[in-house]
């Protein structure tokens, strides 16, 4: 299938989130396509949680297309500590750039959703019918829930207003970049973290959450942009779209491989204290395929390598 080429260099793009993990790989392939007015808000001074500030950045960036992917996230921790204001940021941040950018006269809204908004015991692969066929996983329901809501505003702008707003669902995501910060981290920087500092410290035992056998697919963050860029690219229908790569692993092979990676040789100890989140989790990757010709590229354990030389490289006394 062919698609229509898209005129990058006309386009003036508001880039939420463009100086985060995904965000900078974004902004680096949209200049690479020829993209050259981008703009990238920063939260010191434009609050996206705030009415005025929204609509103030509209009338000076009078943006021909918004990519939003600034969001509230962390792991499962980080959701039980802070699940209002998990749902409150994240829905009220997309809720304002949506009516602002129908009210300025957008011709394209790219929202990025969350594969949390899946219910908790969706059929595997996950297929983007299922999206409402029951509540998400409860530690991370008020986010994967305050992100759903955007499908539902898109939609229903779309049907009223013929506004052009288009849904993706990317699959959890890793990679150089990642945030390592062991309060809020999601499992892969979180065990790379772990697992390096077990090793050099010379510990005995590394401790794993759960029991390990919840099931995960991991996107590597330079395909996660490039299917998010495609989607800008060439997608202009209104139902959700699934980003992933379309395998799954367990939580303990997963622990497995990146102790291997590391060289680590001491125990793992899992603690079934911890909640394994979501039993499974693997997508099915078809539709983007054929409406915008998106397939992943890298593999999971070339993936976690580059990922972990870029910690090592990063953080050199850990």
């Amino acid at each position: 299938m062919t698609w229509p080429a898209r005129r990058w260099a006309d386009e003036r793009v508001l880039l939420t989130g463009g100086a985060g993990f995904v965000g900078q790989v974004v902004r680096a392939k949209l200049r690479e396509r020829g993209c050259r007015e981008i703009t990238v808000p920063r939260s010191e001074t434009c609050d996206l949680r705030e009415v005025d500030a929204v609509r103030g950045l509209f009338a000076r960036v009078k943006p021909t297309m918004v990519i939003h992917l600034a969001a509230v996230v962390g792991g499962i921790g980080a959701n039980r500590a802070s699940p209002g204001r998990f749902f409150y940021e994240n829905a009220v941040m997309g809720i304002h750039l949506i009516e602002e950018g129908r009210r300025a006269g957008v011709a394209k809204h790219v929202q990025v959703g969350t594969i949390c908004a899946y219910p908790k015991f969706t059929p595997v692969p996950f297929r983007e019918e299922d999206l409402w066929s029951g509540y998400p996983e409860e530690t991370n329901a008020p986010y994967g829930i305050a992100k759903k809501a955007l499908l539902v505003q898109l939609q229903a702008y779309r049907a009223q207003y013929g506004f052009n707003g288009i849904y993706l669902l990317p699959v959890n995501l890793y990679g150089p970049g990642d945030n390592f910060d062991p309060e809020t981290s999601h499992v892969i920087p979180a065990l790379i973290r772990k697992f390096v500092e077990a090793k050099r410290t010379g510990a005995p035992s590394v401790v794993a959450w759960g029991t390990g056998s919840a099931s995960r697919e991991f996107l590597y963050v330079d395909d996660a942009a490039e299917g998010i860029v495609l989607a800008a690219e060439r997608y202009d229908g209104g139902e959700p779209v699934n980003l992933g790569a379309g395998a799954e692993i367990t939580i303990r092979d997963l622990t497995v491989l990146i102790k291997e990676l590391v060289g680590y040789t001491g125990e793992i100890l899992w603690d079934p204290s911890k909640p394994d989140g979501q039993p499974r989790r693997c997508l099915d990757v078809s539709r983007a395929k054929e409406r915008f010709g998106f397939a992943a590229r890298v593999g999971l354990r070339e993936g976690l390598r580059c990922t972990l030389d870029w910690y090592s490289s990063e953080c050199p006394d850990r």
